[in-house]
């Protein structure tokens, strides 16, 4: 048997989970923020609401499904630094920050001009429209910047190293939060109240500063060099075709999340603003849980490299039972906060009724969630990102889609828009189970 090389001890898990669970709850704590604040706007509140949470649901759309160079980076470095062929990466940095950039800004390019359009098929209409394009029109120009800082923090993780991430997160939440009050609710003679336009301000300075101080961490704390150079680095290949099924996988995922968003806005402003509100719990407790599957990432495929594969199973178990843990402390905060939780987001009293009646279902999806999110981190790490991507496929064809239509032709409203996301991750927990045991824990000596 291959004597162990890398850490998996109690403290070492620690050690990187909880830098990346304050880095990972940083982004929803900056929805919830913008959410609870626009919430509250006197004038239009469910209005400025809605078209937030559309917005945000379509931009986190676009940033998941390129930020998943993150991951392919982070896994890369990984593996080879437990390899121990770190040093053979030189000219692979600079390059996996220019395809990252790039992309985003292609991407940004081919939305702009039809950003009507698009929340028009979110069936987004009248002020909460207007409203969605005015947010939109600004927060877009963080995209490349929340890229360019999702592919230092895929440094970082490769490197073993959770914290710079977490600080560069904390600081750009706390600026945002700050911002958003000042902005979007003014201060008396000195900022006119800015509304839903002062909330997109706050996210794209915000985002500025994240970006600038990765570049300054990065430069000051690693040796990584930032100087493109002609020759591409072999690990650019196997970084783009990983890309590309994580960018299979992200379109999926995104899919099932904007089709819930979709079908929630058709059924009216009231019903939009309350699964926004639950949206965001459940992201918010997906980043926390995602904390320990970062553990997992970082150092499965450093076990990886290694080839030791006793300890990865060790690793396995750990985190999973760590994170069935987060998930169950979540499930009893929610559960005590039950009646309070709603009324936070908005003071629509049909708004918070609705909610209500679904927050149920997305306390039963925790567990699942706790399962699905720590594994699919495991294989990022491992470089199994042909699998997630058909994972991904398997749970939104034949697990969400089928669910959320026939709800819809039983009108369950909310409810079948929630037990469509209970399935979806259900699916996912089962299939990377399977095939963890299958593969992997049958490789062990």
């Amino acid at each position: 048997m291959k004597s162990t090389q890398t850490d998996i001890s109690f403290s070492r898990i620690q050690q990187l989970a909880i830098p990346a669970i304050i880095a990972g709850i940083a982004e929803p704590v900056l929805s919830i923020t913008d959410t609870a604040i626009v919430g509250n706007i006197p004038e239009y509140g469910t209005e400025s609401l809605a078209a937030v949470g559309i917005v945000g649901t379509f931009l986190s759309t676009l940033i998941w499904i390129l930020a998943q160079t993150r991951s392919a980076i982070s896994a890369i470095v990984s593996q080879n630094l437990g390899a121990g062929k770190i040093e053979g990466l030189k000219r692979f940095p600079a390059q996996a920050i220019f395809f990252n950039v790039s992309l985003s800004i292609l991407v940004l390019l081919s939305t702009y001009f039809f950003v009507e359009d698009i929340f028009m098929l979110f069936k987004a209409k009248g002020l909460i429209l207007e409203l969605s394009v005015d947010y939109y029109n600004i927060r877009v120009w963080g995209f490349p910047l929340t890229l360019f800082t999702f592919a230092i923090f895929g440094l970082f993780r490769g490197l073993q190293n959770t914290f710079w991430p977490m600080i560069i997160a904390a600081v750009g939440a706390l600026i945002n939060i700050v911002l958003d009050f000042a902005l979007v609710y003014g201060i008396p003679n000195f900022i006119e109240p800015m509304n839903v336009v002062g909330a997109a301000w706050a996210s794209l300075i915000s985002q500025m500063i994240m970006a600038l101080l990765s570049l300054i961490l990065l430069l000051k704390k690693t040796n990584i060099s930032l100087r493109l150079k002609r020759d591409l680095h072999p690990e650019i290949i196997r970084l783009v075709i990983m890309s590309l099924n994580l960018f299979v996988r992200s379109l999926a995922l995104n899919a099932a999340l904007v089709l819930a968003t979709r079908e929630a806005t058709d059924l009216g402003k009231e019903y939009i603003a309350a699964h926004i509100i639950a949206y965001n719990i459940w992201i918010f407790a997906a980043f926390f849980i995602d904390g320990y599957g970062a553990a997992g990432n970082i150092l499965g495929g450093k076990l990886l490299g290694e080839k030791n594969f006793d300890t990865l199973w060790k690793l396995t178990k750990r985190v999973n039972l760590y994170n069935l843990g987060v998930g169950g402390i979540l499930v009893v905060l929610a559960l005590l906060g039950y009646n309070y939780i709603g009324g936070f987001f908005s003071k629509d009293a049909l708004v918070i009724s609705l909610f209500q009646d679904v927050f149920f279902m997305v306390i039963i999806s925790l567990p699942f969630c706790s399962l699905a999110f720590t594994l699919d981190s495991i294989f990022k790490g491992l470089g199994e990102m042909g699998f997630l991507r058909n994972v991904l496929l398997g749970a939104t064809l034949f697990g969400f889609i089928p669910v959320l239509y026939i709800t819809k032709y039983l009108d369950w409203e909310l409810k079948g828009i929630w037990l469509a996301m209970i399935v979806w991750v259900a699916y996912r927990a089962i299939a990377l189970i399977i095939k963890y045991w299958r593969k992997y824990y049958a490789l062990i000596q």
